[in-house]
């Protein structure tokens, strides 16, 4: 049967390779196939007559590391099934950090059997200084993602090739940690050709001549470092609310938090409508925050946890995209087929359930008239939905004719109903429009109010008239 033998050549030089794994290569026959020859250990065998190929010039035909593992991986196998047995050599531990060993492991058509060099992870900890049971995390250089680094602990960047990957790293740090941060490069750690220097952030891809025995640790980061992170904004939380925390905050409880989402959620939209990114950041910060109070509080009362809320929210999110997340499906369905599955086996017990509750009365009758329309109730065109406000319209005034208080009040509801459905129609919501209504009266009162002070007087001096003037030259400034 064919079989791959892969042997581990160790952290550094020659010096600390096991003297077992040392006889395997000298008594190797034929070529040994390496992954890279830039290694101390390779240059010491080449001169004792072991014979190497490598993959050097792989790396330099891919674009992409994980394309390099996979041919890698695939010329080892066709030469084990051509020559019967092939050696494999691998710069440190074969189970360390090695995905063209994970990628030989994972088939089954050809024998694998692993023999190992030291790992240099004994040597890095004595060289750093640092017991690894504090923690630490130990991360691919060529594959990662930002979201994965957990800064609470020791990083420990290994597969650090070249300058190119120092640079990576080091663009993906500044976006967490500053430039003056102090990290470590350490090269070939615990052999005679053992390099170690501390640097700023900034300079980590240039500070030495950058190898595959290079490494790169960050130190964990100290609190006050991370409060951008979601874990840090948790805790303060929940701080917070404990004991020995802040009393108004652990007074808080769902009901008397009502007031507050909607006040934040206001206060956002006048920081986008005044295109304020400062304003938006701070008032994001305020929603967020909210959302926050109530999964602690949910926490605390043993009911859901901040985890639920992002879970269910990611579900969500991840089903009602199957175009996105799984194509391959091929599934089609629309956003409200999607949405009814997620509801499983429960069944609306009207079209216009699900509609909040609390919703702004104008906001509410556009959502109610829309759900409407899907099914068809809906008018055939705006000349009607006009025609319906006219009459209306007379109705009102009948009813104000009339003096009937309860009448006049219904009129006007219709009034405002018909209204929400005429926006709907032009695909314009009602309370953004007005919104904006509000805000434009608010800048033109205000600009009356500033001339009339100008000329020392108050609103109450000022005639009607004159009023009426100053509104229109506001008209004409916008």
């Amino acid at each position: 049967m064919s079989q791959i033998e892969i042997i581990g050549l160790g952290a550094g030089d020659i010096d600390q390779l096991p003297l077992g794994i040392y006889k395997k290569l000298l008594h190797a026959k034929g070529v040994v196939w390496a992954r890279t020859l830039d290694h101390p250990v390779i240059t010491v065998l080449e001169k004792e007559g072991i014979t190497f190929s490598s993959f050097d010039d792989v790396y330099e035909g891919e674009d992409v590391f994980e394309s390099v593992y996979e041919k890698i991986a695939g010329i080892l196998l066709e030469k084990s099934r051509e020559m019967g047995k092939v050696v494999y050599a691998v710069p440190g531990h074969p189970m360390l950090a090695e995905k063209t060993v994970q990628l030989l492991l994972e088939q089954e058509d050809v024998s694998v059997t692993v023999a190992g060099g030291q790992s240099y992870l004994d040597a890095l900890f004595t060289s750093l200084q640092i017991d690894p049971i504090d923690g630490f995390q130990f991360v691919d250089a060529t594959n990662f993602q930002r979201s994965e680094l957990n800064y609470r602990t020791n990083i420990v960047f290994c597969q650090v090739y070249d300058a190119f990957v120092a640079s990576d790293v080091k663009l993906t740090l500044l976006e967490d940690l500053p430039a003056s941060y102090e990290v470590t490069v350490i090269e070939a750690a615990g052999s005679a050709l053992e390099k170690k220097v501390t640097v700023p952030l900034e300079d980590l891809d240039r500070v030495m001549e950058i190898s595959n025995l290079t490494s790169v640790y960050i130190p964990a980061a100290p609190a006050g470092l991370l409060h951008h992170t979601f874990g840090s904004l948790r805790e303060v939380i929940h701080i917070l609310r404990a004991p020995g925390g802040c009393p108004w905050d652990q007074a808080q409880t769902h009901e008397t938090l009502k007031e507050y989402a909607i006040e934040e959620i206001y206060e956002l939209i006048d920081a986008i409508d005044e295109k304020d990114d400062a304003g938006m950041i701070e008032e994001l910060g305020d929603v967020l925050l909210q959302v926050m109070l109530h999964s602690q509080i949910g926490e605390d009362e043993g009911y859901f946890t901040i985890d639920d809320v992002i879970q269910s929210v990611t579900d969500k999110m991840v089903h009602r995209h199957p175009h996105v997340f799984t194509p391959e499906s091929g599934e089609q369905k629309d956003w409200d087929a999607l949405k009814q599955e997620e509801k499983g086996k429960k069944v609306r017990k009207s079209l216009l359930s699900g509609i909040a509750k609390s919703l702004p009365a104008l906001s509410k009758a556009y959502q109610l008239q829309k759900r409407a329309a899907k099914v068809g109730f809906d008018w055939e065109n705006a000349t009607d939905i006009w025609d319906k406000l006219e009459e209306e319209i007379r109705e009102v005034k009948e009813a104000v004719d009339n003096g009937n208080v309860k009448e006049i009040e219904k009129e006007f509801g219709d009034i405002l109903f018909v209204l929400a459905n005429l926006t709907r129609y032009y695909k314009i919501n009602p309370e953004f429009a007005l919104h904006t209504s509000n805000q434009k009266f608010i800048s033109r009162f205000n600009y009356i109010e500033q001339q009339v002070k100008a000329r020392e007087r108050s609103l109450q001096e000022t005639s009607l008239e004159e009023m009426d003037k100053y509104w229109d030259e506001a008209k004409e400034r916008e």
